[in-house]
């Protein structure tokens, strides 16, 4: 059903949007509110990120998200959501004709001591969180997972750190692989501890995988902090590129508060036809209902015409 076509039908009864699950879909903030022109740019909100002027929870959040002109929605902590909850969000999203972006494959202890190492029990939670994500994936009709391979183990050549990434993500190529999804490795700027940094390393390992189950998630905040030069980086890597996440820098917050040439960035990404999500991963420069409105108005100044 088509996102518009559904807002006519908002006058019907909470009975008449009952879930396969018995749970009753919850009511909508408001039905009279005027549906926004829709992006051209997929770009994707996350649960919170409008919190004030849609507090009524998942369905209210995704309706506002909507109703805005958004398309997409991602979801970081998916898997650790219960069952109903994701059933519910998946429901709520196929009615509003939206689609699913990344959530994190959470390797947990891997954070730290990681698939750099090349320890069996590191591998094996990696993998099997892998399989408990496709469950999920199919649940809440996902395609994307971010994946990162932690820290760096200092005792190892960086080679042999190397070698055992592209191992730990040939094994879960092969999980994926074969249920059409997609783990997206994303180069992280947070600490100089982290083993993946670079557009060009990641590029590397996508090449010694071998999978289209195993692809680039280019956040152009941290690859912005990490080494610049955002659109020649995108070029020579865009191939391997399948996800890409948005937050200005320094800050991350919404396009326009930061260094960050947004409208080129962004035209640069149409024109090589990119039709997949653009994650709005970042928090919000002002708060409140005021703040919100603020966020929604920078993406329509740059998205593309």
């Amino acid at each position: 059903m088509q996102r518009r076509k559904f807002l006519k039908n908002l006058g019907l009864s909470s009975s008449a949007l009952t879930l396969a699950t018995g749970a009753v879909l919850p009511s909508f903030a408001s039905n009279s509110v005027k549906a926004e022109p829709t992006f051209n740019m997929d770009f994707a909100p996350h649960f919170g990120m409008f919190r004030n002027s849609a507090p009524g929870g998942f369905v209210d959040q995704l309706k506002f998200m909507a109703d805005q002109g958004f398309r997409s929605l991602e979801d970081n902590g998916m898997l650790g959501r219960s069952i109903e909850d994701q059933t519910l969000i998946a429901k709520t999203m196929e009615s509003l004709d939206m689609r699913m972006g990344v959530f994190v494959v959470d390797g947990g202890d891997n954070w730290k001591v990681s698939l750099t190492s090349g320890k069996p029990e590191f591998m094996d939670h990696f993998l099997d969180t892998c399989r408990k994500s496709v469950e999920v994936a199919k649940r809440v009709n996902a395609k994307w997972m971010t994946v990162v391979p932690g820290y760096f183990e200092r005792n190892l050549p960086i080679g042999v750190q190397t070698g055992n990434v592209i191992e730990a993500y040939k094994r879960a190529a092969e999980i994926f692989e074969p249920h059409g999804l997609v783990m997206v490795m994303e180069p992280l700027s947070d600490n100089p501890d982290l083993f993946l940094r670079h557009a060009d390393q990641s590029y590397m390992i996508c090449k010694a995988v071998d999978s289209p189950a195993c692809k680039i998630l280019y956040d152009i905040y941290h690859m912005q902090r990490n080494e610049g030069n955002l659109i020649a980086t995108m070029q020579k890597t865009w191939d391997e590129i399948a996800y890409i996440q948005i937050g200005d820098n320094p800050g991350r917050k919404e396009p326009g508060t930061g260094e960050i040439n947004y409208g080129n960035v962004f035209k640069f990404i149409h024109e090589k036809g990119f039709t997949g999500i653009c994650g709005m991963e970042h928090g919000n420069a002002n708060p409140g209902v005021e703040g919100e409105k603020a966020l929604i108005e920078a993406y329509r100044k740059v998205d593309i015409s």
